[in-house]
């Protein structure tokens, strides 16, 4: 009896070569993630049989070769293919990155919130994160300043059921804001930030215009000093519409703004119960 030698006659990478995957049809705003990088990221661009264009949250773009099974979806591996001539090749986003599902039924707002600073902090969010935030019934409320945080998260008496996420202006180590984040460590609450003394500065400069947004010198209100700088005779407050209407997706602003809010939407979106205490 002759024995069957599998690896001589190439039986193993024919077994391979032959493995098929489950189709599916890319459209612009999928999310993928190539199996060889780990890279995830949203469909950009899609060539079939040559190349896909992966971005993600940070705006970071990556290029790869579109091979049958080099990615996943809803995690089983897939082999991309473009959509029928009959359907449409794009997928409309929202100004977050998300697919645009369209209107949504209008939902009672969960007892789970977001807090910001100020009221432009709400204004930006609504303007990037609203179509996110109004899907999960999630509200944004402005503070109108954090110093007294320990006394209104006592009042919120967050739980399991009842989160609290916590956005701060100029959160680095050694400031103002770091100490008063301290003061509210709990498992239902997480306390998240950005580097910039005022949200202004964390929307890219490049999108209103300028190069860089001005130095302000220690001691004078951030807002004031940035128009007085610019050379503009105007107040604050038709000075914020201004940038705030050259804001149109998540991309115009910096990453660390972005990551800050989305981990505040994922902890108080999450059904699993309270979450680790991160005053920080």
């Amino acid at each position: 009896m002759v024995k069957h030698d599998r690896w001589a006659d190439g039986d193993i990478l024919e077994s391979f070569r032959k493995r098929t995957y489950r189709e599916i049809e890319v459209q612009t705003g999928m999310r993928l993630t190539h199996t060889g990088s780990h890279f995830t990221g949203v469909v950009d661009a899609f060539t079939q049989g040559d190349h896909v264009v992966l971005v993600d949250k940070t705006g970071r773009t990556e290029r790869f070769r579109a091979l049958d099974g080099a990615f996943m979806h809803n995690g089983s591996r897939v082999a991309l293919r473009a959509p029928a001539p009959s359907r449409s090749t794009a997928a409309k986003l929202t100004a977050s990155g998300s697919i645009d599902t369209g209107p949504s039924r209008a939902r009672v707002a969960r007892a789970s919130r977001i807090w910001v600073e100020g009221i432009h902090d709400a204004e930006l969010l609504e303007k990037i994160w609203g179509d996110d935030l109004r899907e999960e019934a999630i509200v944004i409320e402005p503070l109108h300043g954090a110093d007294d945080l320990e006394t209104a998260v006592a009042r919120f008496d967050p739980g399991p059921d009842r989160k609290l996420g916590i956005l701060l202006d100029h959160l680095v180590d050694g400031s103002k804001e770091s100490r008063i984040a301290r003061t509210v460590a709990h498992p239902s609450v997480l306390v998240r930030g950005h580097p910039y003394v005022d949200i202004w500065q964390a929307i890219k400069p490049d999108v209103f215009g300028i190069e860089a947004w001005p130095e302000v010198p220690p001691g004078r209100p951030w807002k004031e000093g940035v128009i007085e700088r610019l050379g503009l005779d105007v107040d604050p407050g038709p000075f914020w519409s201004t940038v705030l209407a050259a804001v149109t997706t998540y991309r115009d602003v910096e990453t660390p703004l972005v990551n800050a809010v989305e981990q505040l939407i994922d902890f108080v979106t999450a059904e699993d119960g309270p979450g680790p205490i991160a005053p920080g």
